[in-house]
């Protein structure tokens, strides 16, 4: 089956999709779409998502789209390694954990959001970054008390896990904002140990810059 990814070099939904298609194994083609560019409301990316938003994977001409929904596809697809939990209250866990990050600090930090904070609020730079810290620091603040209870050196456990591939992204973007991280001893210790794998520096925005 042909894969084509439709994504942003610095897009964390991106980010995530790239960091599980790489352990999964799994080669893909890759079609940039340039978020500040204005391309993802063009005809070219509206045809494969409707949104006007990355990433989509087009797997056999069907697209898919939304991060998570795009990694469950690839976990029943391509079962090895499990992105999941096989227990049901642990799955439902690292769901939330991952759901944490994907819905309810994400959303309202993407470009969109911050763009639409200037044109409809007058809010400068300065007042954009604050809006976006002040986020980050609420949600991970909580995210790392959740994390606290787990075991192994991942979130997922003994081996990285969807809640992993949303922290790593996420701090990335972290840092970009010059959050402090000092606070989050066990999320730093989690992205520690994704970052030094494979599948993971292979997906670092880094690596797709233009």
């Amino acid at each position: 089956m042909t894969l084509v990814l439709h994504d942003y070099w610095r897009s964390s939904a991106g980010y995530r999709v790239r960091i599980a298609l790489n352990l999964k194994g799994v080669a893909y083609d890759r079609i940039a779409v340039d978020l500040i560019g204005g391309a993802q409301g063009q005809a070219a990316n509206l045809a494969v998502n409707p949104q006007g938003l990355v990433p989509t994977l087009v797997a056999g001409g069907v697209p898919l789209t939304q991060s998570l929904a795009i990694i469950d596809w690839l976990d029943r697809t391509y079962p090895d390694p499990p992105l999941y939990p096989a227990d049901h209250a642990l799955r439902a866990r690292t769901l939330a954990m991952a759901l944490a990050i994907v819905a309810d600090i994400h959303p309202i930090d993407n470009l969109r959001v911050l763009r639409r904070l200037g044109v409809q609020f007058g809010a400068d730079q300065a007042a954009k970054d604050d809006w976006y810290r002040h986020w980050v620091v609420v949600g991970l603040g909580a995210l790392e008390e959740t994390a606290r209870h787990g075991d192994g050196p991942f979130l997922g456990g003994a081996a990285p896990g969807v809640a992993d591939l949303c922290l790593v992204p996420q701090l990335y973007n972290a840092r970009r904002f010059a959050v402090a991280l000092d606070d989050w001893p066990r999320l730093l210790a989690a992205d520690a140990a994704c970052t030094v794998l494979p599948a993971f520096a292979a997906a670092h925005p880094d690596r797709f810059k233009p």
